[in-house]
């Protein structure tokens, strides 16, 4: 006897508990709806439209909802919440502006107004490295000064070792 199987719409949503945290930044969209079934090892629920053909969970309902992800973009979650498949919480983004938006070191960074000795990360006193990170002008100075960073006291030592 062949196997029914029951449309795809009706399979996700029997995952999702719609009952969810309240997200705190984002009280006015409702609250979170929380996907129940796996997950990835990321934290992101998975859900297999076909047999052959998985999906993360909330681009799924993005694109039930909202239509078609356009091409480069990733899906943010507003709330935070990598679980969460509630659509009004689901943006399409540009891969910088989602990292931009995260809980990750580079944000972190970004959000830090001074250097660790104090001086101001402004248009003066800051330049960037080849690597993209900040360097505070006066420490870099500071620290160019220092003798065994100096050229000439380099060879003068030199020419003590080999006398």
């Amino acid at each position: 006897m062949p196997r029914v199987t029951r449309p795809a719409a009706e399979r996700f949503w029997e995952k999702v508990d719609k009952n969810g945290p309240q997200p705190a930044a984002f009280r006015h969209r409702g609250v979170c709806w929380i996907w129940t079934a796996g997950l990835i090892s990321a934290g992101y629920g998975l859900f297999h439209v076909t047999k052959e053909k998985p999906a993360l969970a909330h681009r799924y309902a993005y694109e039930t909802f909202k239509g078609p992800i356009p091409a480069g973009l990733h899906i943010d979650h507003l709330c935070r919440n990598r679980r969460c498949v509630n659509p009004g919480h689901l943006e399409a983004v540009t891969p910088g502006e989602n990292t931009r938006r995260g809980l990750s070191v580079s944000t972190f960074n970004r959000l830090k107004t001074h250097c660790p000795a104090g001086h101001p990360y402004d248009f003066k006193n800051t330049y960037v490295s080849r690597k993209g990170s900040r360097i505070c002008r006066a420490c870099a100075r500071e620290r160019d000064r220092q003798p065994h960073r100096n050229a000439a006291y380099r060879r003068a030592l030199k020419r003590k070792e080999g006398a």
